[in-house]
């Protein structure tokens, strides 16, 4: 079949490959065909499914439909805002639906509805039929963690050193997550290339799935700042990093004619991360200022930056053992940098930044200090005290209530 490297990556949310039966391997084949001739190398796009007598009904748009649906120039501009919260519904919500539900949405979008002879159940479940439309199709992932690496000066270098650099940096982040798994820290993490730098986002969206991509942060930061000290030459990058939870839209690029197997994100979240990256100073870890619903054993929870940043820090423990650099962690601490109360409690510092576009966002300057049994403490992002630059506006402090 023509993309069967992709169906064993389909069959597993946490990215381990499932074992499919022959004849499940074959149902889905067939049900890939069909819709690989109705995505047709990229002019049109899915938004919804449901199944129905036996069959698959599908809604069918064209890619440029969506923004058309929006973005009408004869449209008053409440009707523009209605349309885009409406899209965006679509977006987020599961593209499987029920009869009800899929009929409502096509009417109200238009687009061609396919239909594809099939029967959902033991062999070809829901499941993985939705993961499979969703190849296809465009989502938006609200609630999402992710990071930013930026290689510092990236463009200064010759191109060999780039080369080494980017990696360098892949191999810090391959290095961490084998760390991470080696205590049953299971993170499904995507990437996507920036030139001089990465994305990296954890597929899962739960608040420990967060906690994790931060941990997995934490790792490669360490990781990196022992090879530059070991490092002869310019290939190991300095970076600066930043952090941040919000949303995206999420789809898949054609490569040659298919879809590629990976996803790429493009929206606030990716928007505010690389504004942040571009006045935060070399070796600073940046955080954005969220508060935003996450998902806690199934249920939703508000979490702020200040919520989740304690909550890491009170689960670091699972990283104690940990070898970097071939000697473990005895301790490990994060935190948001500011300054002692009077009262026993802690004042973080938020900064405000404004970017090229004179837009201004919240951030906070976060420390990570690791405490190795026999090598130096390794002291991640910079001091309070350095951010002394006119980029950096305080703003009013928040207060963390005072340990016991």
């Amino acid at each position: 079949m023509k993309r069967s490297t992709w169906l064993d990556l389909l069959a597993g949310e946490d990215g381990q490959a499932l074992a499919l039966p022959a004849a499940t391997r074959m149902l889905l084949g067939e049900l890939d065909d069909r819709l690989f001739e109705f995505w047709n190398l990229g002019e049109n796009v899915f938004l919804a499914w449901c199944e129905e007598n036996d069959a698959i009904r599908l809604l069918v748009v064209p890619h440029y439909a969506i923004a058309e649906a929006i973005h009408s120039k004869s449209a008053p501009v409440e009707e523009i805002a209605e349309s885009n919260d409406f899209i965006n519904r679509i977006l987020t919500n599961p593209k499987h639906l029920t009869p009800d539900e899929f009929q409502k949405v096509a009417l109200a979008l238009g687009g061609c509805v396919e239909t594809i002879a099939c029967r959902v159940g033991e062999a070809v479940t829901a499941e993985l039929v939705d993961r499979l439309v969703n190849r296809y199709g465009i989502s938006l992932v609200r609630g999402r963690a992710v990071v930013l690496l930026d290689a510092v000066g990236f463009s200064l270098h010759t191109p060999l050193e780039q080369v080494a650099m980017l990696n360098s940096l892949a191999y810090s982040v391959n290095s961490a997550y084998r760390q991470l798994l080696s205590k049953d820290i299971h993170i499904n993490f995507a990437r996507t290339t920036t030139g001089d730098g990465f994305y990296i986002w954890n597929r899962a969206r739960t608040v420990d799935a967060n906690i994790s991509l931060y941990k997995l942060m934490m790792l490669i930061l360490a990781d990196n700042a022992v090879a530059q000290r070991k490092a002869r030459g310019a290939w190991v990058p300095r970076l600066r990093a930043a952090f941040h939870v919000g949303e995206h839209y999420e789809f898949y690029q054609v490569e040659a004619l298919n879809p590629t197997t990976f996803s790429y994100i493009v929206g606030p979240v990716t928007i505010d991360l690389s504004r942040m990256i571009e006045q935060a100073m070399p070796n600073q870890i940046l955080l954005g200022d969220f508060d935003i619903e996450m998902t806690e054993n199934g249920i939703p929870v508000e979490v702020s930056t200040l919520d989740f940043v304690a909550r890491t820090a009170a689960s670091l423990h699972q990283l104690r053992g940990l070898s970097i650099a071939d000697d473990r962690i005895e301790n490990i601490l994060c935190y948001l940098t500011g300054r002692r109360t009077d009262l026993g409690g802690y004042a973080v510092a938020p900064y405000r930044i404004h970017d090229k576009h004179g837009i201004p966002r919240t951030v906070f300057n976060a420390k990570i200090n690791i405490h190795r049994e026999k090598a130096a403490p390794i002291y991640l992002g910079v001091q309070n005290e350095e951010l002394a630059s006119p980029h950096y506006e305080r703003v009013i402090e928040r207060t963390t209530e005072p340990a016991g």
